[in-house]
């Protein structure tokens, strides 16, 4: 897949500016039996688990690669959680987690009519 058609190679924004918390059994940790490596996470609650490095003022998630708005990448990508799943370029939380980092919006996504709450949480 080229950059262009998945610019998310060389912005990695969205891995640098949210927590990113997911339901716990989505983790191999605690016996939860997800893909995600529970190393690469932590606990926030009874239910609740967020990935490593994402839950500080200033979030940059354990499994990124490189360079936030250059080359970048996901050391788990096939294990991500499904928050990170969800995010898709040009979204309202790409544009967001765009701007935090100082860079330019890639374009505006059609906004859906019921569309739900991002599950970054920024």
């Amino acid at each position: 897949m080229s950059e262009k058609s998945n610019p998310c190679q060389s912005c990695g924004a969205c891995c640098a500016s949210f927590r990113v918390s997911f339901y716990w059994a989505e983790a191999e940790a605690d016996d939860g039996g997800g893909p995600v490596p529970g190393h690469l996470t932590e606990k926030l609650n009874d239910w609740t688990r967020c990935m490593r490095g994402t839950w500080s003022a200033s979030p940059r998630c354990a499994a990124l690669r490189g360079e936030v708005g250059d080359s970048v990448g996901c050391g788990v990508y096939p294990l991500r959680p499904s928050p990170c799943r969800e995010v898709e370029a040009g979204s309202a939380q790409c544009l967001k987690a765009r701007a935090i980092h100082g860079l330019p919006a890639l374009w505006e996504a059609p906004a859906a009519a019921n569309e739900a709450e991002p599950l970054l949480a920024g």
